[in-house]
């Protein structure tokens, strides 16, 4: 029997999965040096003040100067938005799968979820506020209210664009509702169910930061709040910077969840799309 592991011939290094993601990474690099640049150069040319517009030094000189305060804020909103998230999650699975199960059911619920979702947020945050406190429940219901609509969307879209003949050929053989839900849609539905996690995980994020702004005592939104009071322009500018570093990594976290355990859901990869 003829060894095919040997005569596979080596992958070049650039290749490798590693090197392949830094090259995919230089375009991006490169923009955002660029960016900086030219933000540092207009600052000092047209000698900006700093609580106007903060230089990009001087960001990251502020990054330094408090960086334990940012890490504990950090990990308070972090904590929040990992909470929300996944009650989010299982909230928006739990409404797309019951306004599909029970069709008559969905008809009435559906229009109420929709009519809910255009209800300004912004203006929930004070009342559960005013019912739970300062601690983390009411930020946490505030992002499972903003986050668990896409996910509720996306995957109620995956259960019912299963392919007409697959169900009826689940009810031709006998299969009942919950046997075709649990069979067919619902493996059906896993990308688009993906989808709206990597949605609703951006959402989540924001909703953290909402809740802090209306109360809170601790977080990045509490600490953007404090600066904004104290004319603090670059801790400010820091802050966010930690809440963006913050949503990506939670966003490739959920991306990393999806290659794992939805390997067959779609990928989006803008250098060959663009092509």
């Amino acid at each position: 029997m003829t060894d095919m592991t040997a005569d596979a011939p080596a992958l070049p290094w650039y290749a490798h999965p590693f090197w392949r993601g830094v090259y995919n990474s230089l375009p991006a690099l490169g923009l955002s040096a660029a960016v900086l640049i030219v933000w540092e150069a207009v600052i000092r040319v047209f000698k900006v003040p700093t609580f106007v517009l903060p230089a990009p030094t001087a960001i990251i000189e502020s990054l330094i100067a408090n960086w334990r305060a940012l890490a504990f804020a950090a990990q308070a909103t972090a904590l929040e938005v990992l909470f929300g998230f996944v009650l989010s999650a299982i909230v928006g699975v739990l409404v797309a799968l019951v306004i599909v199960r029970f069709e008559r059911f969905g008809r009435a619920l559906y229009p109420l979820i929709v009519l809910f979702q255009n209800v300004p947020k912004v203006a929930l945050a004070p009342i559960f506020i005013l019912w739970f406190g300062y601690d983390l429940s009411p930020k946490i219901l505030l992002i499972v209210v903003i986050a668990f609509f896409p996910v509720a969307i996306d995957m109620l879209a995956g259960l019912q664009s299963v392919e007409p003949s697959f169900v009826s050929l689940m009810r031709s053989v006998g299969a009942s509702k919950s046997k075709i839900m649990l069979r067919v849609r619902i493996p059906h539905s896993l990308p688009h169910l993906m989808a709206g996690l990597k949605v609703a995980i951006t959402f989540s994020v924001i909703g953290a930061i909402v809740g802090e702004f209306a109360g809170a005592n601790q977080g990045l939104g509490y600490m953007i709040q404090f600066a904004s009071t104290q004319l603090d322009t670059p801790l400010i500018f820091a802050a966010l910077l930690v809440v963006s570093v913050l949503g990506l990594a939670f966003y490739y976290v959920v991306e990393y969840a999806e290659h794992v355990l939805v390997p067959w859901a779609p990928k989006f990869d803008p250098i060959h799309s663009a092509g």
